[in-house]
């Protein structure tokens, strides 16, 4: 019997994440990326101190409406988002659920494999 979950080929699945990036269908991406299940996009923030309202309306236009709810990975750790960045985001309809950058990518893939409406701004990890 096969587990494995049926996403579609033309899905954005984060593959594997570390040492500065992640691979994300196939593709190395280094440095921080916002992911939809249709498209990845490079990211200017390195750090959780680098999240301000230009961060967030760059997770903004990159969502475009295709998520409801935003998983963001904070790096190696959790550590919350700013009240502005997280604030800007919930005012443009985004829900975000805050996380370490692993978990992050794991979550998005359940939910992508579901069929959500589901969408990742994750910051990069050293080593995984």
């Amino acid at each position: 019997m096969d587990l494995t979950p049926a996403i579609p080929a033309d899905r954005q699945v984060i593959d594997g994440y570390g040492d500065g990036g992640f691979r994300i269908a196939k593709t190395r991406h280094d440095g921080a990326v916002i992911v939809t299940a249709l498209k990845a996009s490079a990211w200017a923030p390195k750090t959780v101190d680098e999240l301000d309202a230009a961060a967030a309306q760059a997770v903004v236009d990159a969502v475009g409406g295709e998520a409801e709810v935003l998983l963001f990975g904070a790096g190696a750790r959790l550590v919350p988002p700013p009240k502005a960045f997280a604030s800007a985001l919930r005012d443009a309809g985004l829900r975000i659920e805050p996380m370490d950058t692993g978990a992050a990518c794991r979550t998005y893939n359940v939910l992508l494999s579901e069929d959500r409406r589901v969408a990742a701004a994750l910051l990069p990890v050293a080593d995984a």
